[in-house]
This record gives C-alpha cells, sequence and structure tokens, in this order.
C-alpha cells in the first residue's frame, strides 16, 4: 500500500510497552521478535533458526485480514512473544487494554506451515535458514575469501551454544563470598592499566571490585612519569580495547610505552620480580603480554598474534572449552564449556612449537571456523605462565560476567545473579589472601 508503517497513538504505545515490562519481570516471555523488516513472517521465521530442527504451526487467521501478503510482510510495528499457554500473560495484556492474537505454536521436525485466511503453505526451516544467510556468505567472500566464507557458511548451524557448568557453582553473590553492595576496602589491591584507546576497563574494574579487590586506575602516564610503582599492587590486568587505535598493530603501540620509558619499564619488571602478584590481559592486553614476552616457555618457541586468518573483524559469543590446567585464576573452571564474547582483529595465536610446550587454560570449543574465530594454533584462546599466575586471554570474561551479558544462558538457571567467569577473579582474590597472610 501507500501508507508508511508508524506509531499513531503515543499512550497506547505506552501502554503496550508497560504491559511487556510487567511480563518481563514475572518471567512470562520465554522468547520474543520484534515485527520490522520483511514483517511477521521474517520475524516468525527468524525465531525458528535460532535452534535446529524448530519448527512452527503458524495460523494468521485471528488477525483477520483477508490480504494475505499484507498480513505476512507489512512491517507495521509489534511484536511476536512466546508465553506458556496458562493464560496468565494474556490476563496481563487485557487489563492493559492490549490488542494481541494468537497466530502460531512452536513444533518439533523443522517444519514451518502457515495458514490464513484461503491459503496454505509449509516450508522447511533449514533450507530457508541457508536461504537467509546467503546473502551474508556472498558479501564475506569479498572479505574473507572463498574458503573461510564457505566454512562460516556450512558451519553457523553446526556449532551450537552447549554448556558444562562447574559442579557446585551456585550463582549466587552470597554462595561466591561477594557482596555487589559493598562501600569499604577490603585491603587487597588490584590495578587496572590502561592505555588511550583503552575501552574495556570500567567493566574490568567493576568485576575486580565485585571480587573483593579495591582497585585502582593506572593510566600510562602514571608509570611514565612515575606517580605509579605498582609496589602496593597484588593484581594487574591489562584491558581491552584500541590502544593508541592501533596505527601501529595491535598493541605495538602499548608496549613501546613500556618498553622505551624507564619508570614504566622498570616498575613492571619490579612487579614481575616479586612472588605475590599476578596479571591478567584480555584482547588488546594479550596481545600487549604476548609483544611484551611476558608469558615465556622453555622448549618452544615464543607465541606471536597475528591477524585473523578471515582478515576480518570477528565479534561473536561462542563457546570455550576450560582444560585442566594450573592457572590461578581457571583452574577451578576445569572441565567446564561455557559461552564468552570475542571481538578482535588480531587475535590468533601463532604456536610453532608443539602443544605440550604450551599451557593453554582455555580452548575454543570448535576447531573449524568460525568456532575458532580467528584460526589459533592448537584452538587456544588464552595462554599462561607455568607457574599459573599470569593469564593471557583474547575473549573477553569482563563482559561475559552476568547471565543477561550471554547471547543465551542457561533456560534451567533462572536464578543465577552472576556467570560462572566471576570464579576467576574470586579465585586470585583467594590467591592473594593467602599469598599475602590476609585476614578479615
Amino acid at each position: 500500500g501507500r501508507d508508511c508503517p508508524g506509531i499513531a497513538d503515543a499512550a497506547y504505545f505506552v501502554r503496550v510497552f508497560d504491559a511487556i515490562q510487567s511480563l518481563i519481570r514475572k518471567r512470562m516471555i520465554l522468547s520474543g521478535h520484534d515485527i520490522s523488516a520483511g514483517g511477521i513472517i521474517t520475524a516468525l521465521l527468524e525465531m525458528c533458526f535460532a535452534t535446529p530442527d524448530q519448527g512452527l504451526d503458524i495460523d494468521l487467521s485471528a488477525i483477520g485480514d483477508a490480504d494475505v501478503v499484507r498480513t505476512l510482510f507489512s512491517q507495521n510495528p509489534g511484536l511476536l512473544l512466546q508465553v506458556s499457554l496458562n493464560g496468565e500473560a494474556e490476563t496481563i495484556l487485557d487489563r492493559a487494554e492490549v490488542r494481541y492474537a494468537e497466530v502460531a505454536r512452536p513444533a518439533p521436525g523443522g517444519k514451518v506451515v502457515i495458514k490464513a485466511v484461503d491459503f496454505s503453505a509449509e516450508f522447511d526451516a533449514a533450507d530457508l535458514r541457508d536461504c537467509w544467510f546467503r546473502s551474508s556468505y556472498l558479501l564475506d567472500r569479498r572479505q574473507s575469501g572463498e574458503k573461510l566464507a564457505l566454512a562460516r557458511y556450512n558451519n553457523y548451524k553446526k556449532q551450537a551454544l552447549r554448556y558444562r557448568f562447574p559442579s557446585g557453582f551456585a550463582g549466587r553473590f552470597a554462595d561466591m563470598g561477594i557482596d555487589p553492595d559493598r562501600r569499604h576496602s577490603s585491603g587487597l589491591t588490584a590495578a587496572i592499566i590502561r592505555e588511550k584507546g583503552i575501552n574495556g576497563d570500567r567493566e574490568m574494574a567493576w568485576m575486580l571490585y565485585l571480587a573483593g579487590f579495591d582497585v585502582k586506575d593506572v593510566h600510562m602516564t602514571d608509570l611514565v612519569s612515575g606517580r605509579e610503582k605498582l609496589d602496593q599492587v597484588n593484581l594487574i590486568v591489562f584491558t581491552g580495547g584500541f590502544s593508541n587505535s592501533d596505527v601501529l598493530g595491535s598493541a605495538k603501540g602499548w608496549a613501546g610505552a613500556f618498553l622505551y620509558n624507564r619508570e614504566a619499564r622498570e616498575a613492571l619488571e619490579r612487579y614481575y620480580a616479586r612472588e605475590d602478584t599476578l596479571s591478567l590481559g584480555v584482547c588488546n592486553g594479550c596481545q600487549l603480554m604476548v609483544e611484551l614476552g611476558i608469558i615465556r616457555f622453555v622448549d618452544v618457541p615464543a607465541p606471536v598474534m597475528l591477524h585473523n586468518e578471515s582478515g576480518k573483524f570477528e565479534s561473536r559469543f561462542l563457546n570455550v572449552d576450560i582444560q585442566p590446567n594450573n592457572s590461578v585464576m581457571l583452574d577451578s573452571l576445569a572441565g567446564s564449556r561455557l559461552g564468552i564474547w570475542v571481538a578482535h582483529g588480531e587475535g590468533r595465536f601463532d604456536l610453532a612449537g608443539e602443544e605440550e610446550g604450551y599451557c593453554i587454560p582455555m580452548k575454543y570449543s570448535h576447531a573449524d571456523f568460525p568456532g575458532n574465530p580467528n584460526g589459533s594454533g592448537y584452538s587456544a584462546a588464552a595462554i599462561c605462565s607455568e607457574d599459573g599466575r599470569h593469564l593471557a586471554m583474547m575473549p573477553h570474561l569482563e563482559r561475559s560476567i552476568y547471565p543477561w551479558n550471554w547471547a543465551h544462558y542457561p533456560a534451567e538457571r533462572p536464578d543465577d545473579e552472576v556467570s560462572p567467569w566471576i570464579e576467576a577473579f574470586v579465585n586470585a582474590r583467594k590467591w592473594v589472601q593467602g599469598k599475602i597472610g590476609f585476614r578479615n
């Protein structure tokens, strides 16, 4: 038609919004999608695409429009909500005087059956999912090359997120011995070390504080000028971002600030010479630690960070497996399979020696691209020092701290306040407490 989709009644829009928020607070929404580009049929199909073998029985008769094309493809604002069949959601919507209609029910087997006024059709969700992804594949061929673009196309629906949480993980603040409302000093000091262009410092500082550390903000100018010596710090974290805009290559300019400034270099050397210190580098911070040679191995060539094999910045939520390891931060998570974010363009660990010569506490769960998003040797997502004190990892655990940070969190854990990644920081706190003889 000639009418552009829009919101005609602002008061009604507010009423709908408030009703939806009420459903969310009462945990009545199982899944949802907005009706936008492509109309209701595209939104319904995309709700199927997230899960293998998921289908729908769709009946649009309740909408009452005899024009099936308009019904299927209209982009009028609306929401598709999957709710339970107990009628509670409908009651809330009725009280708010929100218009709604039942249009579909989930069905196993991956078939999408559509009925409307004088119309019916059946489709295979897997075929439509490939059709939906194909345009991305065709664009990707020009960026990543045919080999990796085809691998992404073939594997995107084969690498489903699966989890194996640590045994005994309760997901509650109290069970982790942490207090998100703490407003007093703990006596344990961690430092965020950042350079201009870093952007992951706030999330990381909060994780450290949540786990029980007092957190110092240390900029490179503090170290270069000698204002900060790190002598009273037991954990330093090099956070993620784009230091110096990566114009010299990832973290190379940041590394130069340490290597070519005496005060900063000596502060770092003194810190790593101590026996009561830990360090963590995430993403850009991982690249920095590798560039500085902080994590060394005796019988194999030093790790090198290279550009992703795809030649592209890869950002996705994926699975990692925590290997048996002696990392102070990750040892309690061994045997777990967790979800985590990656976002980098230069994240490939080039490990030229035998795998046994490296300490690899974390691997991407899928060796094939894009599950291994950068082509790292041995599917390595992290490396750590042989004594377990110093950890460098490309994935962003600080962006995966809460259940709502995850792209998908286990539905059977609705009461978790925090994700298993907080254990890494609690482990660091406990190690420091033991090392310095700390007493509450």
